[in-house]
């Protein structure tokens, strides 16, 4: 493939913090290791650096949904950016498909509302899984 081929960067703006987000990056870094072509590269933003310093001003915006940004600095969010995400990624692409249905990704982005409102309680679930046993 030459450079010409190659789709554009697409950088995935994820909550380091989030024990939900860790996972479910960790999974998508891992299908998009698989293709040298995905053109997806990963930033946590969820501190405070010199490669997210000029993010500062989005940062709570950014952190309170999913986010997608591509080479020319704009931004896709919530469903759209999953969406955009699941087209790089080997085994997801059917569901980027599916998602451009007529009325499909307004569905996906309610759906994306109700989790939001529950990941707060998901959050705490997965942290308490993730704490080690203790007196092991």
């Amino acid at each position: 493939m030459n450079k010409k081929d190659a789709p554009e960067t697409l950088t995935v703006l994820y909550d380091g913090a989030c024990p939900l987000c860790r996972r479910e990056i960790a999974h998508v870094k891992g299908l998009a290791q698989r293709r040298t072509d995905s053109g997806l590269c990963f930033l946590d933003i969820s501190q405070q650096a010199e490669d997210t310093a000029a993010l500062a001003g989005d940062r709570a915006a950014l952190l309170a949904r999913f986010h997608v940004q591509r080479a020319d600095g704009s931004r896709l969010d919530g469903a759209a950016a999953f969406v955009a995400m699941w087209n790089r990624l080997p085994g997801w692409r059917w569901l980027a498909r599916l998602a451009r249905l007529p009325g499909m990704i307004t569905l996906l982005e309610a759906a994306y509302r109700v989790f939001l409102k529950l990941r707060p309680l998901l959050q705490g679930l997965a942290r308490r899984l993730e704490k080690p046993a203790s007196g092991s």
